[in-house]
């Protein structure tokens, strides 16, 4: 476990993981993937793959046209998104089979929607689009919760060829009317209201602010799911309800929309700290593709698998992985609306259990929020109908995917790390189950003709088991094709720092397996004492530890040592903490990773703050542990545990037992 450093300018790698995990051989036995799907070529295996999943109208002529930093793929061909998501199941017989199950978070609110259901859905709500204006080339803003008609309206969108851009439903005002505007969209589709913890959340007074600064939306349609009052303009608001009422949901009255390969499909905006939200573009073909095989492979999805994706449609994991590449593969979802304490820790787990889900697909954080609150509410439930697991959203601490597999997966199910961005489109670096040994906190290998390096701050590639920057050399089909209106922005962002390279923001590591280790976000890496180590391998450190439950790291100013480490606690079982628990997780630390990572500060707090979609705001504790004024807390689920933090930071402010 060595701390030398041979250049400030590479992330040092301290934390070591051993544990090995090799495919059950009945899995393998039947596994989707089979070792010989790496032996490709890119060109072969895409070309295949699109031709096998997809639909076509017209079938291309040119795979990829690459001229960096743009691609384009499956040049020629004519499809459509909807078509080949539910049309063709209903052509080819399935029509009864599920699309979702559906549950509200009043727990006797339960829908099941099959794919002849989910065709004359999406039918109808093209038509009352249509009927409102709404043609090929129309934008359209979509700010809805966890409702079958979210993914209806998606649906409905890319049947008449109007692209579209989804705001996730816990956004504020500023930052949906910001999104509409630089769409420039002509219609919102909303709705009353949504429930959340028992209460309801007025999506519609929301939606009415941004309007207000948004003057190219000129309609607005609400769809009832609460049935509260709501303020209404006559000249603008649209019940859909109403609406609905008027027109056809025979699929002969609004035949699909043949689409080109590379026409826009959705822009989907990351949040900036400071600067303005960039609009990552996706296009039809490869990114259907892409979304496509990659579900198919990694999750091993079968005709009779039920799969449930526990983000939020509004972020780019729910668009790929529950609504576009599930429906395209013709896979049984399950949505759910609410919390998963909603009414009792155990939501989740009862889901499973009625539904007999077999493929579970969460981000670490839902983990470590599970973990906190006792593997007890997963004991209520039968889970043996769990046979693969996934994790999405950040690098998973090796202790939380144990946890994961030994709690809710009944210690057999393979699972699968999964690294990707809203930029990428679909996974690109993951374990397949039945090929890939596991190495719990490694996502492991790329996905099959993804081409990633690790470099260092020249270009140089570094050596395994050495940091770095990570980079992809080759284009892949889901790519985004720029940021919308910005292409000196996208080309600073992601292909100035190496040639013809995209640049991922992330660190990351390749051991001598050939196996990649995350290390999170480029500017989450903390430069101490001339180490540069990442806030991952401290916080996998600190939860490695039997009494925590979650932990956030992020550097502080220090005269001596240029940035010092402040690590924010959360102990299991509600325990406050103590300075001899701060001593004895410091101790921790140093003997799992080196004194140079132990932490400065440790601050012991109930709660992290965290995104409604559960992602840690380390920015947020940065400004904590700077004492700086708060930046942007509107994407917050609870503002409250940001101040109880600060308070607590203070109370410590000067009692370094380092």
């Amino acid at each position: 476990m060595s701390t030398d450093v041979t250049t400030a300018q590479n992330i040092d790698t301290l934390f070591l993981e051993q544990r090995r995990y090799p495919p059950p051989p009945e899995f393998a036995a039947q596994a989707n993937a089979q070792p010989d799907i790496y032996d490709t070529d890119l060109e072969t295996f895409w070309a295949r793959e699109a031709r096998a999943r997809l639909s076509w109208f017209k079938d291309f002529d040119t795979v990829l046209e690459w001229k960096p930093p743009y691609a384009k793929w499956f040049l020629g061909g004519k499809l459509n998104i909807a078509y080949n998501c539910v049309d063709r199941h209903v052509e080819q017989g399935r029509g009864d089979k599920v699309a979702y199950f559906w549950e509200g978070e009043p727990e006797d609110d339960r829908k099941e929607i099959t794919f002849a259901q989910l065709q004359r859905d999406v039918v109808r709500f093209a038509n009352v689009l249509k009927a409102l204006g709404v043609k090929k080339g129309t934008p359209v803003g979509i700010y809805m919760g966890m409702i079958p008609e979210l993914p209806v309206a998606m649906l409905a969108c890319t049947r008449i060829g109007a692209p579209f851009t989804v705001v996730f439903g816990g956004f504020s005002a500023d930052s949906l009317s910001g999104r509409l505007n630089d769409m420039e969209c002509e219609l919102l589709i909303t709705q009353d209201e949504g429930w959340r913890r028992g209460n309801r959340v007025s999506l519609k007074a929301t939606a009415d602010a941004a309007m207000a600064q948004a003057p190219t939306v000129k309609s607005a349609l609400v769809v009832r799911r609460t049935g509260g009052n709501v303020a209404w303009e006559d000249n603008r608001d649209h019940w859909y309800h109403n609406h609905a009422g008027e027109v056809s949901d025979d699929p002969a009255s609004c035949p699909c929309e043949a689409m080109d390969s590379e026409d826009l499909l959705y822009l989907l905006y990351t949040s900036g700290t400071t600067a303005k939200p960039k609009g990552i573009v996706h296009t039809t073909a490869g990114y259907l593709t892409g979304v496509s095989t990659t579900h198919h492979y990694i999750f091993d999805v079968k005709p009779d698998s039920v799969y449930r994706c526990a983000a939020d449609i509004g972020w780019v994991t729910g668009h790929s992985y529950i609504v576009f590449g599930p429906l395209c593969n013709g896979t049984t979802g399950v949505i759910y609306e609410g919390t998963p304490d909603f009414p009792d820790k155990d939501r989740w787990w009862s889901i499973i259990e009625r539904y007999k889900v077999d493929i579970l697909y969460c981000a670490p954080t839902a983990i470590r929020t599970h973990m906190k609150w006792g593997p007890e509410y997963a004991e209520r439930h039968d889970l043996s109908s769990l046979r693969l697991l996934g994790t999405v959203g950040e690098p998973i601490n090796p202790e939380a995917w144990i946890w994961y597999r030994d709690h809710v997966g009944g210690g057999r199910t393979p699972v699968v790390d999964t690294w990707w961005q809203t930029e990428t489109g679909a996974i690109m670096i993951t374990p397949l189950p039945g090929i890939t040994t596991l190495k719990p906190g490694s996502a492991t290998k790329p996905f099959p003709t993804i081409d990633p390096v690790v470099l260092d701050e020249q270009g140089n590639e570094v050596p395994a088991g050495q940091g770095g920057y990570l980079a992809i050399r080759k284009p892949w089909p889901s790519m985004l094709r720029g940021i919308h209106k910005a292409h000196d922005r996208y080309v600073e962002t992601y292909w100035s720092k190496y040639k013809d390279m995209y640049f991922v923001g992330d660190g990351a590591r390749v051991d001598e397996d050939g196996d990649y280790w995350l290390l999170g976000r480029v500017d989450d890496v903390m430069n101490v004492s001339a180490h540069r180590i990442s806030t991952i391998e401290v916080e996998s450190a600190l939860v490695d530890h039997p009494k925590v439950a979650e932990a956030a790291v992020c550097g502080r100013s220090d005269p001596q040592t240029g940035q010092a480490i402040v690590a924010f606690v959360t102990l299991k079982g509600g325990d406050p903490g103590s300075p001899a628990m701060a001593r004895e997780l410091r101790d921790h630390v140093g003997k799992r990773i080196g004194k140079i990572a132990s932490p400065a500060n440790i601050v012991f707090t109930p709660e992290l703050p965290k995104t409604r979609s559960g992602k840690i705001m380390r920015r947020l504790l940065r400004d904590v542990a700077e004492n700086r004024p708060l930046g942007d807390t509107t994407t917050l689920a609870d503002a409250a545990v940001v101040d109880e933090i600060s308070r607590r930071a203070k109370e410590d402010s000067g009692k370094d037992e380092g």
